[in-house]
């Protein structure tokens, strides 16, 4: 009897390590995939913040870890150049960054234009305002104070308004501040029916909240129509075509972009306003990672 159980117990024993060593081979016979990892550059304008938000939920629908890098432009470029960041959606050329791209161009792979031929920067004023051109600020002057509000010292804009202020010899002081702090001046100004001039750019919600008009711009200075591009760093191709792939399908127009900006604007987080057009465009969404 003694026996018989000595037995039965060796049998058991025998089972447990053969379905053991069976379930250890199983997990060593499957390998695993290494995580998809993609890290996106912007800077924190309005129209950056949109489509980068976007882009993010579209990777992560695509199987990617996404790291959002925040810097202003000229770091941008340099992280571009550098292949510190994978890819950026928000370059604007020929004319905004022409002089970031004159530098790192030739070290930054140009993928695509995501809106093409729709933006467009220069000084802007509510539609109240009596003057139309820029030439005609310093007849009045004294009605903004002499002053233009801009935004971040780096912003193309930026340097493309100190350039008009020499070209139009303007009796104003450029105000740098940043994009939202450009449009709590710009509220509060239009709020109190006041003269206000800022450096304004399109896209931007600020044009579907307020009545607005751009300044005419007889000498060219801020250039004209302009593409909204993505930029990637080079060797992003080989390393990862599939990242590329949704790259280069990326594109959408100025009123996609414009919901984003204006849910945002109208105090949805920037998470939920991308996840709000996201889930609405299920086909370009799908298209764009190449499921469609």
């Amino acid at each position: 009897m003694i026996q018989k159980k000595k037995t039965l117990t060796l049998i058991v024993i025998a089972g447990l390590l053969l379905m053991l060593v069976l379930f250890t081979a199983g997990c060593t016979s499957q390998t695993t995939e290494p995580a998809k990892e993609i890290s996106i550059g912007y800077v924190t304008w309005d129209c950056a913040i949109s489509s980068t938000n976007v882009m993010k939920q579209v990777f992560e629908k695509a199987g990617y870890d996404v790291t959002l890098v925040a810097v202003d432009a000229g770091p941008l470029y340099q992280a571009l150049a550098d292949g510190d960041v994978d890819f950026t959606t928000t370059a604007w050329l020929p004319y905004t960054h022409e002089g970031y791209w004159d530098t790192y161009g030739d070290k930054i792979n140009y993928v695509h234009e995501n809106i093409k031929g729709a933006a467009r920067i220069g000084l802007v004023v509510p539609s109240y305002v009596t003057i139309d051109s820029i030439d005609e600020l310093n007849s009045v002057a004294d009605k903004f104070d002499h002053m233009i509000i801009g935004i971040e010292p780096g912003a193309g804009i930026t340097s493309r308004t100190e350039q008009a202020i020499d070209e139009y010899n303007l009796d104003f002081n450029l105000i740098t501040s940043s994009s939202a702090g450009m449009a709590a001046e710009l509220d509060s100004a239009i709020g109190d029916g006041d003269w206000i001039v800022v450096t304004g750019w399109s896209p931007h919600w600020m044009f579907s909240r307020y009545d607005l008009k751009y300044l005419e711009d007889p000498k060219g200075v801020y250039g004209g129509a302009e593409d909204i591009v993505t930029l990637a760093r080079v060797g992003l191709k080989t390393d990862d075509p599939e990242a590329y792939g949704i790259l280069s399908r990326f594109d959408w127009t100025m009123a996609d972009i414009t919901s984003v900006m204006n849910a945002i604007a109208g105090g949805m987080s920037e998470t939920d306003a991308a996840k709000a057009w996201v889930d609405a465009n299920p086909d370009t969404v799908a298209y764009w990672i190449g499921t469609a």
